[in-house]
């Protein structure tokens, strides 16, 4: 069995390279028309089409149905604003989820609003995000930064937004303050924002090396400017603590289980909605805390049981990984199904 995956965003597909699974390769989706679609399809023949979250691409779909491959729908994500705003256009939507015979959504909410779209028989699991295996690694490189970084006090801001680095830097100013072994790792979510980046850091009066000119973290560095695709592997497994982009910003939150199937703490901003149900599952386990500015996070990064946070925040994201297998099994099925002429 081989795997396409599709994406639609340079900078996805840059990541999903860098931790490419076996069988697997990576394409953009076509234009939504049909000469594109046609020539995709025919050269990809798939035996099955799996969406993802909320978006559809409505000629793709219907041309996919038409070729009766099955379609389904996994980690369904829709809130009570994007509900309302799929609600002006109920008919379209409507002629499209009727078309796939799996429907699986993150929550309740989400499961009646597709539901009400027009989907049948909407199944409720957690999000996927927590069963996706490790981030890939980069042992060799991991060891040198290890070497470089012995002694010191890392912390990841992972996935920032200009909110976000506005708090993290702002903590790290106090932090350096109070202990001069602190260093940040910080990781863009987009890493072209890399200078304005630098020129904010030159600013506060930061020493920072940069991971796309080739620098490496010494002991007057207190930044690490992580401008690099695919790598948050390598700085997750260098971390003991990671705050969360998207927590401090209209974001609202980035994938919290990457770090925590890494073994690093969580930390996260206010600004969670788009994760409330994993935050949630987060902080109820002991495996995160909340901080609302940069006094709030240095005070859980040099008070809370940081240990203690690592342990719960693994356990919790080691639980969810089998949740997938029941989820791969209906696929496997659909596909069954299909050739045996039932779907």
């Amino acid at each position: 069995m081989n795997f396409l995956v599709t994406s639609s965003a340079r900078s996805s597909a840059r990541a999903f390279a860098a931790n490419l699974p076996p069988r697997t390769r990576h394409q953009f989706l076509p234009l939504d028309a049909k000469p594109y679609i046609h020539k995709f399809l025919d050269h990809w023949r798939p035996d099955l089409s799996v969406w993802a979250e909320q978006d559809l691409w409505p000629g793709l779909v219907v041309e996919t149905h038409h070729r009766q491959v099955p379609l389904a729908l996994v980690n369904a994500r829709m809130d009570a604003r994007a509900y309302a705003a799929r609600l002006k256009a109920k008919s379209v939507y409507r002629a499209l989820y009727r078309r796939f015979s799996l429907c699986v959504a993150q929550d309740a909410e989400s499961a009646k609003h597709v539901e009400a779209l027009g989907a049948i028989n909407v199944g409720v699991m957690g999000s996927l995000k927590a069963s996706a295996p490790p981030l890939a690694d980069l042992p060799a490189e991991r060891s040198d930064f290890e070497d470089r970084l012995s002694g010191r006090m890392v912390w990841c801001a992972a996935s920032t937004h200009a909110e976000d680095e506005a708090v993290a830097l702002e903590g790290q100013l106090t932090l350096q303050a109070i202990d001069h072994r602190y260093i940040l790792i910080l990781a863009p979510r987009d890493p072209a924002r890399a200078e304005s980046i630098a020129e904010h850091v030159g600013r506060l009066g930061l020493k920072m090396a940069r991971r796309s000119l080739r620098e490496l973290p010494t002991d007057d560095h207190s930044v690490f400017l992580a401008d690099s695709f695919g790598e948050m592997g390598l700085w997750y497994r260098l971390c003991s603590v990671a705050l969360m982009g998207g927590s401090f910003g209209p974001v609202n939150g980035h994938n919290p289980w990457e770090p925590a199937h890494l073994g690093a703490a969580i930390l996260h901003g206010p600004e969670i909605g788009n994760f409330a149900l994993d935050y949630a599952a987060f902080d109820d386990a002991g495996a995160a805390v909340g901080v609302a500015d940069a006094d709030g996070l240095v005070t859980a990064l040099t008070t809370a049981d940081i240990p203690s946070i690592r342990k719960h925040a693994k356990q919790l994201a080691e639980s969810r990984l089998a949740e997938a297998d029941d989820l791969a099994d209906q696929l496997i099925s659909l596909m069954a199904a299909q050739r045996d002429g039932h779907a």
